[in-house]
């Protein structure tokens, strides 16, 4: 009896090991965008990645044929979104410090913006999982494109004359 549940042990943790090789990257990144962080300095994607994983884990026995990726998406999305509305008041609020590329965007529209164009995430799923309506995710995330796509940009540096190089 003690020698299955050590082989099931086991198999568990490397199951989970090979899952966390496969999309911890991929998870970092869009955790890394949720934060807007920058990617090499992300202290509160890299917790909020690990906290997720270690949900994924503790219920790996019982996911019964559920995606663990979309498992540990879900919480990761679920867990940023608490975290906003605790420390800051709501989604909608606050603005982090500019370093990552989302950073001129609420925290909603981050999370929506990165569940619907970076993870692929369908309108009513995202609409579900936040509690939303189709129609304001939408608005939401067009709006946020917007907001991307027309932000202001400071000027590009001046380009000096070249020295001409003796021959």
């Amino acid at each position: 009896m003690r020698q299955r549940h050590a082989s099931r042990a086991t198999r568990r943790a490397r199951e989970f090991e090979a899952f966390v090789a496969g999309a911890a990257g991929r998870l970092l990144h869009a955790a890394t965008l949720l934060t807007a962080e920058a990617p090499d300095d992300n202290p509160r994607a890299r917790r909020l990645l690990t906290r997720s994983l270690a949900h994924t884990y503790a219920s790996w026995d019982r996911l019964r044929g559920e995606d663990p990726y979309d498992r540990t998406r879900q919480h990761l999305a679920t867990r940023f979104a608490r975290g906003a509305w605790h420390h800051h008041g709501g989604l909608g609020r606050s603005r982090p410090h500019p370093a990552g590329q989302l950073a001129p965007l609420t925290p909603q529209e981050r999370l929506i913006l990165v569940l619907r164009l970076y993870e692929g995430v369908a309108e009513e799923q995202t609409a579900a999982l936040l509690g939303l309506s189709p129609e304001r995710v939408r608005a939401i995330c067009h709006r946020a494109t917007t907001t991307l796509l027309h932000r202001r940009r400071d000027p590009a540096p001046a380009v000096t004359a070249a020295k001409a190089v003796p021959s």
